[in-house]
């Protein structure tokens, strides 16, 4: 019988060996990368460079620099509190089950729209491609979320291995699209370097904090590590390394090659690849896009689905949602809700033609307020005197600036949390006998 961890707010009390079958270091940096990789890098130079001109590198070096306490601070969380709710877990232990519902409501509705936004944006290179407009774009998002379904159907080991081989492969491509554009490279296109006032940086970085979203991700699948305490922060500290030369690596190459052009590319990673390898290379580009996608929504599919488990199983949800919180089980009843509210909010958007934008703005401002809970819970589990709590004293500040760059758009956790309250209060909010939960 698998061994059960027991959670409790001095720490985790372990019993039995160490469990044989599970993610492993390798694995688990893939998932990171995965997740905070994502999307991003596909569009989201061209827009930053729109606003800020070169400028935007700054404002991609500034997030990446807060990503490496972040990333630590949750690695640290996950390894000594290794249990699928994640960051309702952790802020229940410390804030109590108002805020464990609240924060688990926030992250578990922030994916489906936000999965639904990068089906989008890998269907868009699809169609850059191969042409087709708007149907192959919806045809393409929804061949994704099929087929990450059914990789998270068969159960994280398998969606491990999947990560595992999808980010090498989009490291790999991503760097020789690099290598291969870089000799069009020309330093006149970093003249003016602020040609919008170093002001537009900020707007930038906001833009961009949808590129650092993720970090909080791999924590609801902690416990299914072969040793978490270990292998989560190597997989941390390697995956930050890996997204920061990647990121930095594509922003630089967009605004030195494409110039004053690259504001107004749909599709700046093509564009690099046509011209290093001729306008036949949009082909590839459109299979790393599809990389891209397909490794974000397989993270986020995976964790929403387990922490779907983990809020049953707590009360936070209805309990038919607990079955797959302990580790080793599919949270197949979970994974359905994640699916289904993908395909819903696709749909949406496409029958009112607004697009993807609408879906990140939600995304957003419910993964910021994850955050900000998920630090301020680390600072007060975290022993003193840890490099964990260090991390997250450090975090403190980088959240709080991203919550006031969120703006207008943390009206919809705000709503969230309304609806995760009067849950609670109609249901009684009476937990899950299961054994093996938080306690």
């Amino acid at each position: 019988m698998t061994p059960r961890t027991s959670l409790t707010r001095s720490g985790p009390a372990r019993s039995g060996p160490t469990r044989p079958a599970g993610l492993t270091a390798a694995q688990g940096t893939a998932m990171y990368v995965g997740a905070v990789l994502g999307t991003g890098v596909i569009a989201l130079p061209a827009l930053a460079a729109e606003v800020a001109g070169p400028a935007s590198l700054v404002a991609w070096l500034a997030l990446i620099v807060i990503s490496v306490p972040l990333a630590a601070t949750f690695a640290a969380l996950g390894a000594r509190y290794p249990d699928a709710g994640g960051v309702s877990t952790y802020a229940r232990l410390a804030f109590g089950k108002r805020a464990a519902t609240v924060v688990g409501w926030c992250f578990f509705l922030a994916v489906p729209p936000g999965a639904a936004a990068a089906a989008l944006f890998g269907g868009a290179y699809v169609a850059s491609a191969f042409g087709g407009g708007r149907t192959t774009v919806a045809v393409t998002a929804v061949g994704l979320m099929v087929a990450v379904t059914a990789a998270n159907t068969a159960g994280v080991r398998v969606s491990g291995r999947l990560q595992f081989v999808l980010a090498g492969l989009l490291a790999a491509l991503l760097l020789v699209s690099v290598a291969l554009a870089l000799p069009h490279a020309r330093a006149g296109n970093l003249e003016p370097f602020a040609p919008h006032g170093w002001a537009a940086v900020g707007p930038a970085a906001a833009l961009l904090v949808w590129c650092i979203a993720g970090w909080e991700a791999i924590t609801h699948l902690a416990g299914e590590f072969r040793r978490p305490e270990r292998d989560l922060p190597r997989s941390a500290g390697a995956a930050v390394v890996v997204v920061g030369v990647l990121y930095l690596s594509v922003a630089f190459a967009v605004v030195a090659v494409l110039g004053a052009a690259a504001g107004g590319s749909e599709a700046p990673l093509a564009d690099l690849m046509a011209l290093g390898m001729g306008d036949g290379a949009r082909w590839f580009a459109a299979a790393a896009a599809l990389m891209l996608t397909a490794g974000a929504m397989n993270v986020y599919y995976a964790g929403a689905a387990k922490l779907g488990a983990a809020l049953g199983r707590d009360g936070s949800l209805p309990r038919v949602l607990a079955r797959g919180s302990v580790s080793g089980e599919v949270p197949r009843r979970g994974l359905g809700v994640v699916a289904g509210g993908a395909l819903a909010a696709l749909l949406t958007v496409v029958a009112l033609d607004v697009g993807a934008r609408p879906l990140v703005l939600l995304a957003t401002g419910s993964l910021v307020t994850v955050y900000a809970i998920g630090v301020a819970a680390a600072i007060r589990l975290l022993p003193r005197g840890s490099r964990g709590r260090a991390a997250a004293l450090v975090s403190l500040g980088a959240v709080l600036l991203l919550l006031v760059m969120s703006g207008p758009y943390l009206l919809w956790p705000l709503v969230v949390t309304g609806a995760a309250l009067l849950y609670l209060r109609l249901s009684g909010g009476r937990a899950a006998p299961t054994a093996g939960g938080p306690g």
